[in-house]
């Protein structure tokens, strides 16, 4: 969906809506994420959990897959993630805000260095009434990227 740009709150509406999908069998904690373009071009993804826990896909790396499918990373702006637990009412609860883990924090540092932009990513509550915001560089400061790895090759040829 592109045109105009979410609101801060669609986002995270967009977010809490794709936790509604998640496979989180083993922990019962589901979380979404809505990656969004500059001109509101929108993908979604959930966490998928797998019975060897570290097969598990995060919500992130879910979004950020679609969004290099849908529009390329190079294209992302802001991240929306939220979680939580799934109620009897089929609504995402929970009042604790949720933020990427290390691992999807370097893959969004991934995305900032293809677009040149300091991605956005807005960390939400799974009852969506509780949020915070933060660039991916505040959050991953010292990141790992293609400086280092071209670093690397420069001292490699002498």
């Amino acid at each position: 969906m592109a045109g105009k740009r979410h609101t801060r709150a669609e986002l995270i509406a967009l977010a809490r809506n794709a936790a509604l999908s998640a496979h989180a069998r083993y922990s019962g904690f589901s979380v979404g994420c809505a990656i969004e373009t500059e001109d509101g071009a929108v993908a979604t993804g959930s966490n998928m959990e797998n019975a060897c826990y570290r097969l598990g896909v995060c919500a992130e790396i879910s979004a950020l897959t679609a969004a290099q499918q849908a529009f390329g990373l190079a294209k992302v702006r802001r991240i929306a993630v939220a979680g939580g637990r799934i109620g009897e009412d089929g609504t995402l609860a929970g009042t604790q805000t949720v933020t990427p883990c290390g691992g999807c924090r370097q893959s969004i540092a991934e995305a900032r260095d293809l677009s040149g932009f300091d991605i956005e990513v807005i960390s939400a509550s799974g009852d969506g009434g509780t949020s915070s915001s933060a660039t991916i560089s505040a959050l991953l400061p010292a990141s790992f990227g293609r400086d280092a790895l071209r670093d690397a090759e420069d001292q490699a040829r002498g």
